[in-house]
């Protein structure tokens, strides 16, 4: 029997969405998030096809040059069941290539048996240097572990996958990781969310060395989550802001992207701060990353809310960097 391909569990059903949006007078918009070094966002750019097709592609990555974009789509080509409407049944990672920042995305090319399976895999974040890919992958029931695979510099070729372990995985849903490395040591931290969607998911981070190994448990970050659903990180390269996706009180819509910052890494995050328009419309919005340079934010966001190509899209939208 042919499934029909499902959204992401994180992403509750669309009318759910639209029916938990929030007063509009309860929004949290405008400078006051910002600091004297960016400006505000642009308006969202839909990225067109190759990236985004009439199937789902939602979690989108670029890589630190801004060359490679890995996401999760429906697409056929991938390690699922085809499906009538052209779709698959399963979501799979894959990545689209470009031969400069200024230049035209290629087909994109799913990332193979190593990484893929039957299942859900979703969520990618990519290393710095582009040798650890982390992620999430679905289990039968439905409940969510994080994976690593890794490759060397110079190879194309990831290697098969494995859980992160009990450091990061438990009996409940782990998903959403966005990795920040060190500086010096080569270390990194792994943010990633924790919980029982759409009940309720809390962010978390663990410490794990230049191979992608967990150094000990995971620790829930204070501050930052609410009493309903806090997922998919993303975090600038410094380690001094924070972007996610919430349908906590006070948003634009049911679920909306929201950033919170600090001075140093060694200080606490500030309070949440919806990212207001025109990022977050009435709708949803969901995914965030950052890119390297923290000038471009892709996120996804349902059809019924923008326009796209499939029922869910992949956008981008960028700011500018003033004197530091």
């Amino acid at each position: 029997m042919v499934t029909t391909p499902r959204v992401l569990a994180s992403l509750v059903p669309l009318a759910l969405l639209l029916a938990c949006e929030q007063p509009r007078e309860q929004r949290l918009v405008g400078p006051s998030f910002m600091t004297k070094d960016w400006s505000e966002w642009s308006e969202p750019v839909h990225l067109d096809a190759p990236v985004n097709s009439a199937c789902q592609d939602q979690t989108p990555t670029l890589s630190k040059d801004e060359l490679a974009l890995y996401f999760t789509s429906t697409r056929r080509g991938g390690m699922g069941i085809d499906t009538p409407d052209g779709c698959q049944d399963s979501f799979d990672l894959w990545v689209a290539q470009r031969a400069s920042r200024d230049g035209q995305w290629e087909t994109a090319v799913n990332l193979g048996p190593s990484v893929n399976t039957p299942l859900n895999e979703a969520g990618p974040a990519l290393s710095p240097e582009g040798r650890l890919l982390f992620f999430y992958r679905f289990a039968p029931g439905g409940q969510r572990d994080i994976y690593v695979t890794r490759r060397d510099a110079n190879e194309s070729e990831w290697t098969t996958a494995v859980s992160l372990g009990p450091d990061v995985n438990t009996s409940n849903t782990e998903e959403g990781p966005t990795y920040v490395q060190h500086e010096g040591d080569g270390d990194g931290t792994l943010y990633f969310d924790r919980g029982n969607p759409p009940v309720t998911t809390d962010l978390y981070a663990v410490r794990v060395n230049k191979d992608g190994e967990t150094l000990g448990p995971a620790v829930v970050q204070a501050g930052l989550n609410s009493s309903v659903e806090d997922n998919h990180t993303s975090v600038r390269r410094d380690g001094r802001e924070l972007f996610f996706n919430s349908r906590r009180p006070g948003g634009v819509g049911a679920f909306d992207i929201w950033v919170a910052t600090r001075s140093n890494v060694h200080d606490s995050w500030s309070a949440p701060v919806n990212l207001g328009a025109p990022v977050n419309l009435a709708g949803a919005e969901f995914h965030p990353n950052l890119s390297w340079d923290g000038r471009t934010l892709l996120f996804i966001t349902p059809a019924a809310n923008r326009p796209g190509l499939g029922l869910f899209d992949i956008w981008m939208t960028t700011r500018t960097q003033g004197e530091n």
